[in-house]
């Protein structure tokens, strides 16, 4: 696909781009203070600015793992246990992964050269983003730079992740995040509310990156949404290798295979369809806080020197991308979370330094704010924690009546059934929520001799096991000696 003509051709020889340290929550860029590593500050003047989206408006924060996320600051963060000189070592005893398990192959002097490199690149592109974006969560500013890396070598791996870039409202900064992605990634496709059949032929053989901006307008509500389902389909088929999707065209009617295999950015208000969203690194952005500052994003000014450092982040990820292929990294995670994480543990691995340890680091604690997300939003596995809770208050009897199931699922003012549909939860509503799991009401008989509809507790059995299980007993401490 041809190059995108409205931004400035990247310059062929351009100087390495220093960037200015990342910003500070609350003080954003200090232009007087020198840079860590002793050498001159950018002479280059930086204006401390509110942080804006695409219409100027301000606000550009960015947090994952709640509100209790680290504030970025400009020293990189570097997790226990990794080594700070750059050859990709960290300590066995330290780590959360098997000591060595795919950390240390292939070896010799080219890995120890490419290997530096890309710790230094990676660097480099974290602080860009962080000059443009104020992430006060480190764990989603490291995500966002390994993930605008793998789209440099999406030809090496199974699965594509997206990234799904939601906050509540606007003026977060959502699309000042695609801005600045947009000038560092391979192959950018950028749009706005884009038609199916435009983003249909927008993937090619050669995997772009698809970025679309204001997703809300494609799936915010369930009417919309419907009638973008081919395209929740495409983006859902496009995580995994070989999945075409086919359609009929031309003159002959014939079926068509189209392409969709592509890494994927979608920025929107509120959350995705939860299928994408389940193959997503997903950063949840708020509104900037006062105080918040960083440096304005100007496409003329800002471009050449964010192409520049693509450039050279693409001609590393060339020459690792035969070893990328081969590698398959211990993970912290199961499933297809660990489906959608490996590739950017993949260029951690490579990239050697402390990104080993700071993308397993990132990968444990956004993974599982998402899996809180989801047991708290998911109300068809919320159902069978709450009934799980309303056997529990009758004592756990073998059968329950529908009608006293309701009852007490609508006892607690803080769960959603009071509000599910026009008269909240009801027997069609539970039959609904809980098809899916092949459980459904039967006859019941009870000692009195009356016969209504209800469940047998056993019923959710296996349900309960597989998809809310409780948490494990704390094994017994022994006490200590002398006690």
């Amino acid at each position: 696909m041809p190059d995108d003509s409205t931004t400035p051709p990247s310059p062929s020889a351009s100087p390495k781009c220093v960037w200015p340290p990342a910003a500070v929550p609350g003080q954003g860029h200090r232009p007087g203070r020198g840079r860590e590593d002793g050498a001159p500050e950018d002479q280059s003047p930086v204006t401390a600015v509110q942080g804006t989206d695409s219409e100027d408006e301000p606000g550009n924060t960015l947090v994952s793992g709640g509100p209790e996320a680290r504030p970025v600051v400009s020293e990189p963060s570097v997790p226990e246990g990794a080594d700070r000189s750059g050859t990709g070592e960290v300590s066995a005893d330290q780590t959360d992964w098997p000591a060595g398990a795919g950390l240390h192959e292939p070896s010799g002097p080219d890995h120890a050269r490419t290997a530096g490199e890309g710790a230094e690149l990676l660097d480099e592109l974290r602080s860009a983003i962080a000059r443009y974006v104020l992430l006060p969560g480190q764990e989603a500013l490291d995500a966002v730079t390994l993930w605008v890396a793998a789209t440099h070598l999406q030809p090496a791996f199974q699965h594509p992740p997206r990234l799904a870039v939601v906050g509540p409202a606007k003026r977060c900064g959502k699309s000042r995040l695609l801005d600045v992605v947009t000038e560092t990634v391979h192959k950018p496709v950028i749009t706005v509310n884009a038609s199916t059949a435009a983003v249909f032929r927008s993937v090619t053989e050669e995997p772009p990156t698809l970025l679309v901006d204001e997703a809300d307008t494609l799936f915010g509500s369930p009417k919309v949404a419907e009638k973008n389902e081919d395209l929740r389909g495409l983006l859902n088929a496009g995580h995994q290798r070989n999945r075409p999707a086919l359609r009929i065209a031309g003159p002959e009617h014939k079926p068509v295979e189209y392409p969709t295999f592509a890494m994927a950015a979608l920025a929107g208000i509120g959350d995705l369809p939860d299928t994408i969203m389940d193959r997503s690194i997903v950063v949840r952005m708020r509104r900037r806080a006062p105080g918040e500052k960083v440096a304005a994003f100007r496409a003329r000014r800002d471009t050449p020197h964010l192409h520049e450092l693509r450039d050279r982040l693409s001609a590393w990820t060339d020459r690792i991308s035969g070893q990328a292929v081969t590698r398959e990294p211990p993970m912290p995670v199961e499933d297809r979370a660990a489906d959608t994480w490996e590739p950017l543990a993949v260029v951690a691995d490579l990239a050697g330094g402390h990104w080993p340890a700071t993308a397993r680091s990132a990968c444990k604690t956004m993974s599982a704010y998402e899996a809180g997300q989801d047991e708290e939003g998911g109300l068809k596995v919320r159902i069978l924690a709450d009934i799980r809770t309303a056997f529990a208050s009758y004592g756990n009897p073998e059968t329950l009546s529908t009608a006293h199931l309701l009852t007490a699922l609508k006892r607690d003012e803080e769960a959603p059934w009071n509000d599910y549909g026009r008269n909240g939860l009801e027997g069609r509503g539970l039959r609904v929520l809980l098809n899916d799991y092949g459980i459904h009401s039967v006859n019941v008989r009870f000692p009195d001799g009356s016969q209504v509809k209800g469940f047998h507790r056993n019923m959710f059995l296996d349900a309960w096991r597989r998809y809310c299980p409780l948490p494990e007993a704390p094994a017994d401490v022994p006490p200590a000696a002398g006690t």
